[in-house]
């Protein structure tokens, strides 16, 4: 009886170091991105460069996960081998591209599939897939920067050896101007400080005369755009059309005048109407004269029945 337990106590701490042990080396495995319960297919890529790509790297297709990066090793002619597996029942076509690409600015690498559905020539387990690789944001500054950064030296260099040139060439007096000039200089914006300090105290100490005038101000505005508004409103079109009127009026009573008709017009373009008119008025103005030399001769009382006699013309 005591043999039986202790047979069944030794079977089950077999058995228990036995299961350990499996969920040991399924876990081991699930770390590296294998199941071992899984229908995962095996795909080989190879890189020129795999930097920032590391082992259970994500492989994607369109954004969602469809396997890992199992192993990441050297092969011929240093090119990178990376072994990836897919644990998603999809189709790979054997023109799938395997590209390599960055999902942010901070993280590490994903692999993306790139698939071209077109294909009806599947990848079979253990088939290499064609290579890709897209340049991130950092990697696109990165290759920019570079000759940026040479030319920068190159700059620097020169600026360096245009200073040095300077200082061997330029003698004490010179070197003394210049420093004077620079103290100056030093001197002229410590007075401009202390103008614009002395501009901001006098700004803070009227601030509220500065609100009244600026308030002042806009009060004026509005009442130059009210006065402006009510003269676009004025009924100008009206008063337009009256003198437009007027002038048809006048235009067409000086063109009945120099046709010749009415009284003022005759009188202006009838020459014998005028020259009769002179020569009575003229006439007129000879009566009246002789009247006041002669007035005897028309006005007179004769008690005798005197004849007045003839008549003289007045002199000239």
């Amino acid at each position: 009886m005591n043999e039986a337990l202790k047979i069944t106590k030794e079977i089950k701490t077999a058995l228990l170091v036995l299961g350990s042990l499996a969920i040991l080396i399924w876990g081991y495995n699930f770390l590296k991105g294998k199941d071992l319960f899984g229908n995962n297919r095996i795909f080989y890529v190879t890189y020129e460069n795999v930097e920032g790509l590391t082992q259970a790297s994500t492989v994607t297709l369109n954004g969602m996960v469809v396997g890992k990066v199992n192993k990441i090793s050297i092969g011929d002619n240093a090119k990178i081998v990376v072994e990836i597996s897919i644990n998603n029942p999809i189709d790979i076509p054997a023109s799938t591209v395997a590209e390599i690409y960055s999902p942010g600015m901070l993280g590490g690498k994903q692999i993306g599939l790139i698939v071209d559905y077109s294909d009806t020539n599947l990848a079979k387990n253990g088939d290499y897939l064609v290579s890709g690789i897209k340049l991130g944001i950092v990697d696109g500054l990165s290759g920019k920067a570079d000759p940026i950064m040479i030319k920068l030296d190159s700059v620097l260099y020169n600026v360096n050896k245009l200073v040095v040139g300077l200082n061997n060439t330029l003698d004490d007096d010179l070197k003394n101007s210049l420093h004077n000039s620079l103290a100056e200089l030093n001197q002229t914006l410590k007075n401009a400080t202390q103008i614009t300090s002395g501009f901001n105290r006098i700004v803070g100490d009227n601030e509220q005369k500065i609100g009244t005038i600026v308030s002042d101000f806009e009060q004026t505005s509005g009442n130059l755009k009210t006065m402006s508004d009510q003269l676009a409103q004025a009924d100008l079109k009206s008063t337009l059309d009256k003198f437009e009127q007027t002038a048809e009026s006048l235009s067409a009573m000086m063109a009945k005048i120099d046709n010749g008709e009415g009284n003022l017009g005759k009188l202006i373009n009838d020459e014998q109407l005028y020259n009769n008119l002179e020569g009575t008025s003229k006439e007129l103005n000879q009566l009246i004269e002789d009247i006041k030399l002669n007035p005897k001769r028309y006005i007179h009382i004769s008690v005798f029945g005197k004849n007045p006699g003839p008549y003289e013309e007045p002199k000239k």
